[in-house]
């Protein structure tokens, strides 16, 4: 039977950075603490290096069957969209893609079942994650590189 994984988008499948890095700094000052918040900023994100092809990688291995679990800001009613419509731009909206329907938004992580949990925080419930909790950017690992080695999925070349 295939292992549950679940993958975050943010800082593991999505670059923030690069979002923040196309917003002006008006709005990087008018949200500061707070850049999660500012509408459309995840509309703006570009993947990280190898996480478009790692996902794909996990979700066609007979070992795993794979699920995108994010956390879409509470005070940005933008940030639940704009996530649906990252993953369709990156991985395609039509049945046969590798992310379709595989979207979930919680801020209780701990409360979905399964075997494994990649997430670069233990924030909304990843601390609690009844699984194995994959810390995404650790010294252990600190890419996607690392994380395939690891699930013993093929190495890009």
């Amino acid at each position: 039977m295939a292992k549950i994984v679940y993958v975050d988008m943010d800082g593991v499948l999505v670059d923030f950075e690069s979002g923040l890095d196309k917003v002006g700094k008006k709005m990087r000052t008018k949200y500061r603490g707070r850049e999660d918040e500012i509408p459309r900023i995840f509309s703006l994100m570009e993947p990280m290096p190898g996480a478009i092809e790692s996902f794909k990688a996990l979700q066609t291995s007979p070992k795993y069957d794979a699920y995108i679990l994010s956390t879409a800001s509470w005070g940005n009613s933008t940030a639940w969209s704009d996530k649906v419509l990252w993953v369709q731009q990156y991985f395609g909206a039509d049945e046969s893609t590798p992310a379709y329907k595989r979207l979930i938004l919680s801020h209780q992580k701990h409360l979905n079942a399964g075997a494994i949990l990649i997430d670069d925080r233990k924030k909304n419930g990843a601390d609690r994650f009844e699984g194995r909790l994959i810390r995404f950017g650790s010294k252990r690992y600190p890419d996607w590189r690392a994380v395939r080695r690891e699930l013993g999925l093929k190495l890009p070349k």
